[in-house]
């Protein structure tokens, strides 16, 4: 899914521009409530896991509604047609991501639960790769024809659901002992999550602050003079380095260096935004899209393996809903935010205030260290 997802994600932003005359104001705030809203509803589907015990079927329902919206890209008329294609294949994922992660957390041994999710992010970013690639050879092979390009993602998008429908079991529950009712999830049950599953959620958002959307680093190759039809390679670029280091950094993890690695990820986003911010060429670009892909790497799988091992597990559909919603409110101020400042002050502003933000999360990481150094798995 991601292969057609990301085919998408890095033809997007240029179609907004160039082609339908969006606004960066607009482009950040249709990207940054597509994203939000993707993270937003995990917090619903990871409840509904928990409290039905199946995650299976919200998977299936999260990655078929994703595979239809592929339909709607290459026919869209209008910006509003793309902006409600965009809407629903994040409500997709936002169905989905909860309970998928969730279902790792179950399946996966505690010893390697770094590993497993580090695993999961570079698996993901195997497609973050491939997409950018399709979508370069698409372009080229279309003659820089969008909508045609926008066909090619349907077809990843199909398979990815028939491999899901055919190829993942999961695990069966313990049924309920006789005369024993049925577990129910009540509201009560949050006060059962742990201060450190707070912390970690905390440091999350402020990350996710800090981080605006990707969407942004294609625009930015664009502003430097590279081609439309070459600015996807920022995403092919980022994407090797993001699944390249996920997996070491989730092993190292499971190792105890977890504090570590959010220090060295916070370095790196802000070796990113002000290498970005001051480029002048698309190989200048394509270092600091390699520097995001390092940050990515070093900080996505290790939050969610944190999230796995402080949250109790009849609560970690509940747990991983809650920490993408704070994430996902933290994205769309911060994508909005990038869009405004873009049109307003430019590109460059845009990635000094991301690196601003990152040192301010560098600090409150600094001054939380001790209650960091004590989450499961670091």
């Amino acid at each position: 899914m991601d292969l057609s997802s990301e085919l998408i994600h890095a033809l997007l932003p240029l179609y907004l521009a160039v082609g339908l005359g969006a606004s960066m104001l607009t482009i950040g705030i249709v990207e940054g409530i597509a994203e939000a809203t993707a993270l937003i509803l995990k917090v619903f589907s990871g409840v509904l896991s928990d409290r039905f015990r199946r995650r299976k079927p919200l998977l299936v329902l999260g990655y078929g509604l994703a595979a239809l919206t592929k339909l709607v890209f290459p026919l869209a008329p209008t910006l509003s047609w793309v902006v409600a294609a965009r809407f629903a294949d994040r409500v997709g994922k936002g169905i989905r991501g909860a309970p998928r992660d969730a279902l790792i957390a179950d399946i996966a041994p505690p010893a390697v639960r770094g590993a497993s999710f580090g695993l999961r992010q570079a698996l993901d970013t195997v497609g973050g790769v491939g997409g950018p690639l399709l979508a370069i050879g698409a372009m080229a092979y279309f003659a820089g024809d969008f909508q045609a390009a926008f066909w090619v993602a349907v077809v990843p998008a199909f398979v990815a659901v028939l491999l899901l429908v055919v190829g993942v079991e999961e695990p069966v529950k313990a049924p309920s002992k006789a005369g024993e009712p049925k577990q129910r999830l009540h509201w009560s049950d949050a006060r059962r999550l742990p201060r450190s599953y707070a912390v970690v959620v905390g440091i999350a958002a402020v990350l996710t602050l800090a981080r605006f959307s990707e969407a942004f680093l294609i625009l930015r190759a664009q502003d430097v003079g590279l081609p439309i039809a070459a600015a996807p390679w920022v995403m092919v670029i980022m994407s090797v380095v993001y699944a390249a280091v996920s997996f070491p950094a989730g092993s190292a993890a499971d190792r105890g260096h977890g504090p570590g690695l959010l220090g060295a990820g916070l370095a790196a986003l802000i070796a990113a935004d002000l290498v970005l911010a001051r480029a002048g060429g698309g190989a200048t670009v394509f270092l600091g899209a390699a520097l995001w892909g390092l940050h990515m790497g070093l900080t996505q799988g290790l939050l969610a393996a944190l999230v796995a091992g402080s949250a109790p597990a009849d609560l970690r559909g509940t747990a991983f809903g809650v920490f993408n919603l704070a994430c996902g409110i933290a994205l769309l101020a911060a994508s909005a935010l990038a869009g405004w400042l873009w049109d307003a002050l430019g590109p460059a502003f845009t990635f000094y205030a991301g690196a601003a933000l990152t040192a301010i999360a560098w600090l409150g990481l600094r001054c939380y260290g001790t209650a960091a150094a004590r989450l499961p798995g670091t």
